[in-house]
């Protein structure tokens, strides 16, 4: 019954748990499932759905993703989002809840600032080439124009005298 990654991630739940200083059943009952599920879950013979892991990663504070990964669900990618920063500040035993939430959003805030500055950076590089741009435009509209002729009551007579003979 239990598939490839089960036992993985029983043992990974059993460690998380634990490094929160959670008893099987206080884990059990903050994450809404039963005693004895859970402790199948951690001997690697259940496999839990996604909205059980979803619901065992709120009460551990940890990303559902990262249990997503251990149970095979989803592949495991570094798509450079800090997904493992946050996992490594939750799993910290060395800090207490309320610093880790601290840590957490300073963290946050640096990777916005990070994401504003490049964003900044981007659209100062595209700057030039947007008026490059712009002045193309404006002389192939001035090529593709066509030239104004001077009408009659300007005095010239220019083309349209030349017309009229």
């Amino acid at each position: 019954m239990a598939s490839l990654n089960v036992g993985n991630l029983g043992e990974y739940l059993r460690e998380q748990r634990r490094n929160a200083k959670l008893s099987l059943r206080q884990l059990a009952d903050a994450a809404g499932v039963s005693n004895p599920y859970l402790s199948q879950i951690e001997r690697g013979l259940r496999k839990p759905s996604a909205d059980i892991l979803q619901q065992l990663a709120k009460a551990l504070r940890i990303s559902a993703e990262t249990l997503y990964v251990q149970a095979g669900i989803l592949d495991e990618r570094d798509q450079g989002d800090g997904r493992e920063v946050r996992t490594a500040i939750l799993a910290d035993t060395a800090i207490n809840e309320k610093q880790k939430q601290v840590l957490l959003q300073i963290y946050e805030s640096f990777r916005r600032e990070s994401a504003a500055v490049e964003e900044a950076q981007d659209e100062q590089s595209a700057a030039p080439r947007e008026r490059a741009a712009k002045k193309a435009a404006q002389a192939a509209a001035a090529v593709l124009k066509p030239k104004a002729t001077t009408g009659p009551d300007d005095g010239g007579g220019g083309d349209d005298a030349a017309a009229a003979e």
